[in-house]
């Protein structure tokens, strides 16, 4: 007897079935949390290359976008090393945009149960590209500070969502009970608070200082040695309330908050000290661009802290 020939779409449906079986069935997979791992590296590592751009005043290596010319999407000759950079960091994006489709593939599978970790990952994803939509427009408005500065806070919220992520394959769902008390989870949101005003601040100082990208971007026209002043006030304040909440962590033995504050703590003193030499030595490149990698991770940390307050659900 002849067997029933199969229709394409069935056969398509049979491989797809045959794929998602070979996926990761639980977020305690090594490979899932290891492209948890690289969603968060990647993230931190974007601002870096980006952070290089501007400080080599590559900002407009590629003097539009989408394309690097307007004849062609990649660098040319022409371009220099300018151009290298620019294309460079552009080039990275579709190393996050791998990382994120192969993270969404990892928890596709048990989506149901896991329903954080799926929104997470497909959110995750989805800001990369809408990153790239704002790279953009600060190259086709010739580095408008306040686009730039955009473009950072987008990127400190994408490596919030990753460092949320790693939580939460890491632990597990969240929403469960508070760990600590209440005036320690308020000092803890207190100190988020003074994460964001610092960053803002941060952004803005850089926004009006000799970092522009370019020899003829624009700045924002606002005092920059004033600002650096405002910028330092909130930072010693999350220094002072860090240390306290630190130490009233130990004394309760909240062991997960008191492990995070204490990761966020030695960030802050590093940030503070790259802080202070740059602005005494005349903010050298290395250091400016050191100075917003440490943020990110600054950032990164308080959103660590900010997820130990509660334990996770089963």
């Amino acid at each position: 007897m002849t067997q029933p020939a199969t229709s394409p779409a069935t056969s398509g449906r049979s491989l797809w079935r045959r794929f998602v079986d070979r996926l990761p069935d639980s977020p305690e997979r090594t490979s899932v949390r290891v492209a948890a791992w690289l969603s968060w590296v990647t993230q931190v590592l974007i601002v870096g290359t980006g952070g290089l751009v501007r400080l080599t005043g590559s900002g407009l290596g590629c003097p539009t976008w989408p394309r690097c010319t307007a004849d062609s999407f990649v660098t040319t000759p022409e371009m220099g090393v300018h151009g290298l950079i620019e294309f460079g960091n552009r080039l990275l994006t579709f190393v996050l945009i791998a990382v994120a489709i192969v993270m969404f593939l990892f928890v596709l599978r048990y989506r149901r149960e896991r329903r954080d970790l799926f929104v997470l990952a497909l959110v995750l994803g989805l800001g990369i590209p809408a990153q790239g939509v704002v790279g953009g427009i600060s190259v086709l408005t010739k580095l408008n500070p306040y686009v730039v500065g955009l473009h950072f806070v987008v990127s400190a919220v994408l490596v919030v969502l990753a460092t949320v992520l790693v939580v939460r394959v890491l632990e597990g769902p969240g929403g469960g009970p508070r760990r600590v008390p209440g005036w320690l989870a308020g000092g803890v949101a207190i100190a988020a608070a003074l994460v964001a005003v610092t960053v803002v601040f941060g952004i803005l100082t850089t926004g009006s200082g000799p970092h522009a990208g370019d020899e003829n971007a624009p700045r924002n026209g606002l005092d920059s040695e004033l600002l650096q002043h405002v910028h330092s006030w909130p930072a010693y304040a999350l220094l002072g309330l860090t240390v306290i909440l630190l130490v009233a962590s130990v004394v309760r033995r909240e062991r997960v908050l008191g492990t995070r504050l204490g990761l966020l703590l030695a960030v802050e003193l590093v940030q503070i000290a790259v802080g202070l030499w740059q602005a005494r030595t005349g903010l050298p490149p290395f250091l400016v661009g050191a100075h917003m990698v440490l943020a990110c991770l600054l950032v990164s940390a308080m959103t660590a802290s900010v997820l130990a307050l509660r334990a996770p659900r089963d």
